[in-house]
């Protein structure tokens, strides 16, 4: 019985999220509430602050959950040691949540244009570490003349912009594609591309 609750409360949980994830990418944080949320659900709004009692913390939560899915994105840094093993996994796997949740992306777009008024410091926290061990594990490799010597950092700020450029100006790429939404051999078709560019750009043969 307890583990049937857990499941109840996760999938609610993620329901949720996934719905305000949406509505905020939609409205932004300010003209947003939580009926509005709650309508996405198909939830009643009691069932919204049983699990997050504030617009705020709701909004926190999807904001960390997306932070959380994007450092899984990046988990090939640990796993793997060849750069172009490693660069070619999180150039898909950005791309495929930039096609999957583009409006996650549109929501931490937003916030962090702000100056991330919403996290405030929990924003450092989370990610300034996380990016410097990803930035080290570039340097080395350009010690190691493995790759052709670049800014780490830029590379890092190259493939977020690149991979997630498909989510925060979805309208224009459909516009551009005579008003229809990639098909799935022309997004495969836009990894490749972004992947080989970026790859031949450090010395690398896709």
């Amino acid at each position: 019985m307890a583990n049937h609750k857990i499941e109840i409360r996760r999938r609610n949980v993620e329901k949720i999220l996934l719905a305000a994830e949406k509505v905020f990418a939609e409205k932004g944080y300010r003209g947003t509430s939580m009926g509005d949320i709650a309508a996405e659900t198909d939830l009643p709004r009691t069932n919204l602050h049983y699990y997050f009692s504030t617009k705020s913390a709701l909004y926190q939560a999807v904001l960390l959950g997306l932070l959380e899915v994007w450092k899984e994105d990046a988990s090939c840094f640990e796993m793997y040691d060849d750069p172009r093993v490693v660069l070619s996994s999180y150039i898909r796997a950005k791309m495929n949540h930039s096609r999957t949740r583009p409006h996650g992306s549109k929501v931490w777009a937003n916030e962090i244009i702000q100056g991330a008024p919403g996290l405030g410091l929990r924003l450092d926290e989370s990610l300034y570490d996380w990016a410097k061990m990803k930035e080290a594990k570039i340097r080395q490799w350009v010690e190691d003349k493995r790759i052709l010597a670049v800014e780490p950092s830029s590379l890092l700020y190259m493939i977020w912009a690149s991979t997630q450029h498909y989510a925060d100006f979805s309208h224009q790429v459909t516009l551009l594609n005579e008003h229809r939404p990639l098909s799935h051999m022309q997004f495969e078709r836009a990894v490749q591309t972004v992947t080989s560019v970026i790859l031949r750009g450090i010395g690398l043969e896709p």
